[in-house]
């Protein structure tokens, strides 16, 4: 999943950075309101992190701005933000007053800062949970049942060893399912801007993850993309 922070003071971007990075999330950071505008505009990201106290701005502008944002199209080009990206305020601002301001904005949930990157990691995964549509923490469809939270899988209850990109692979297409994703699609989801990706990257996680899952598990469109199927045959 992919994650952008937008966070002035550099140190504590570069701990959020870190931090997410080693749970399995890719992590894209702005320093600022600009700079995470045209960041929304031209990427999709499964959720912000927000700080409001910006060196170009509030963050609260920010949201603002997004959460009035029009929805793109179907099929149009990405050059508009989604408004319903699931944004989590991380903040100083700790009044009362300011939560509730937060979260009338638009906002998802709000943490202050200092934190504990733990509850931070829980929040997110709930943010993630809702906005794909679930009730329940771990994932099922047939024989697979898949915990975000300790980033297992299992299949007819057995553990089932996946690397960590195999892992996140997987977690993109069963919140898909039913849906077909390109390789562009994926690849998006799981890679930051700084990330180097092989050219064959994608194939070679479903290759994989089809020799541990089955080969029925993942489906491929010819010349379109990858998909789990959203009903699970008998």
């Amino acid at each position: 999943m992919r994650i952008l922070v937008v966070e002035d003071d550099a140190g504590i971007a570069s701990g959020l950075r870190t931090n997410l990075q080693q749970r399995g999330y890719a992590v894209d950071v702005c320093d600022g309101v600009a700079g995470a505008w045209s960041a929304l505009r031209a990427e999709r990201f499964d959720a912000v992190l927000l700080d409001l106290g910006l060196a170009d701005g509030d963050g609260g502008e920010l949201l603002r701005r997004l959460r009035l944002s029009p929805a793109a199209a179907a099929g149009a080009p990405a050059a508009l933000p989604d408004p319903a990206t699931p944004v989590l305020i991380v903040t100083a601002r700790d009044q009362v007053h300011q939560r509730v301001a937060g979260l009338d904005l638009g906002a998802d949930d709000y943490l202050t800062k200092p934190f504990d990157v733990d509850e931070l990691d829980a929040r997110l995964r709930a943010l993630l949970r809702r906005a794909a549509g679930r009730a329940s923490p771990t994932i099922r469809h047939g024989d697979i049942e898949l915990d975000p939270a300790t980033r297992t899988v299992r299949l007819k209850g057995k553990p089932v060893e996946m690397s960590p990109r195999e892992f996140s692979v997987l977690l993109v297409l069963l919140e898909a399912r039913g849906r077909v994703l390109s390789r562009q699609q994926i690849e998006e989801r799981l890679y930051s801007w700084d990330a180097a990706i092989e050219s064959n990257a994608v194939e070679v996680h479903i290759h994989h993850l089809r020799r541990k899952l089955g080969s029925g598990c993942i489906q491929t469109m010819r010349g379109v993309g990858y998909f789990v199927p959203q009903e699970v045959a008998p």
